[in-house]
């Protein structure tokens, strides 16, 4: 018998006695800590006892988590407020593959990454189901629980309305008197690349040569902007369109066409975290009803966001700020990413730089 099983039974044993009359004990026994647990059941047992030895721990180490991304500022002070853990911010504007390449001189507790990244990476992470695990959809969460996405965004396009009309499509962008960008170079920044997929699009399936092509036929009409700074229409996630129509009056979003480009960031937690309970509290934090919630506040799409609004705690004043769109999302899967950066590779500069 295992010691969670005796556990159990000497609290069933316990109740019976109690319910014949007989003095309760004053000190419950509960079953010894387990950091490597993974799940909460399997480790700590109770969010109490989690928090307990998150506390006792005094911090969390995070990477990668720019202030202004995503809400990420609220999210952070939130966190620390609720549970007095100081949170040491590293390298807020880091890639993906920058928080993995400083991992072992950094120690990060937790990674917020690209998926594609995450998978190829997984063995670096330990293995943790948060409570709302049945709630992410299978195809963005390693079934063994080393990864799982906490927020997400459709590819949109921000547009000045005194420059430019309310695109109806990607193609409009084609037309005189636009000059379109991306939110960086999509050899290097994930937004642009999936800003260069999302054009793709055809039929519910992206395909980087159509991408390609089409930002080569920009380029030759004249309307693609040197930086975003120049541009009148901006091809990037609807979280920060969003939050930039928010501060801009303006400016614009619109979610094009009948199908449009989903992705989304996963959670992980380093398996050499310093902090391993502050990084179990870290995202069992993330995924509770109040911290997907916060997410939602910076225009993010959070994970959960379904089960939210079946059990009613949706937070619908935030949800209707989002960008509307009754669009299909399409994901790409991690082969389909690796074979389009690869294109992406071989194709962009000789085509389009």
């Amino acid at each position: 018998m295992t010691v969670r099983t005796s556990a159990a039974a000497a609290v069933i044993l316990t109740a019976t006695i109690a319910g014949c009359g007989a003095p309760a004990p004053q000190n419950v026994q509960f079953p010894p800590l387990n950091v490597q647990g993974a799940s909460l059941k399997e480790g700590f047992s109770t969010m109490e006892r989690l928090a307990e030895a998150a506390r006792k721990e005094g911090a969390l180490t995070v990477i990668a988590l720019p202030r202004d991304w995503v809400n990420y500022g609220e999210i952070i002070d939130t966190f620390s407020e609720e549970y007095g853990i100081k949170v040491h911010q590293l390298e807020p504007d880091a890639s993906s593959a920058r928080e993995i390449a400083a991992a072992a001189e950094l120690k990060p507790d937790v990674f917020d990454l690209s998926m594609d990244v995450a998978a190829a990476r997984a063995a670096l992470f330990a293995p943790y189901r948060v409570q709302g695990w049945q709630d992410i959809p299978d195809r963005l969460k390693d079934h063994r629980g080393l990864w799982y996405a906490g927020y997400g965004g459709y590819m949109s396009i921000g547009y000045d309305p005194s420059k430019v009309a309310a695109p109806a499509s990607f193609s409009d962008l084609l037309k005189p008197g636009h000059s379109v960008a991306l939110p960086g170079d999509p050899l290097e920044v994930a937004a642009a690349f999936n800003g260069v997929m999302a054009v793709s699009l055809r039929g519910g399936e992206a395909r980087a040569e159509r991408g390609v092509e089409f930002f080569h036929r920009l380029k030759g009409e004249g309307n693609l902007a040197a930086t975003p700074k120049a541009a009148s229409v901006l091809v990037d996630w609807d979280y920060h369109n969003a939050e930039r129509a928010a501060a801009d009056k303006a400016w614009k979003v619109a979610i094009p066409g009948d199908a449009v480009l989903g992705s989304y960031y996963v959670q992980a937690i380093n398996k050499q975290a310093p902090h391993p309970a502050a990084a179990r509290l870290w995202q069992e934090f993330l995924f509770s009803d109040k911290g997907q919630n916060l997410f939602l506040k910076g225009y993010a799409r959070p994970v959960r966001m379904e089960a939210l609004q079946m059990r009613g705690t949706l937070d619908h004043e935030l949800a209707a700020k989002l960008p509307a769109t009754s669009a299909k999302p399409v994901i790409l899967t991690v082969p389909e990413i690796d074979r389009a950066r690869s294109y992406l590779q071989r194709e962009w500069t000789r085509k389009v730089r």
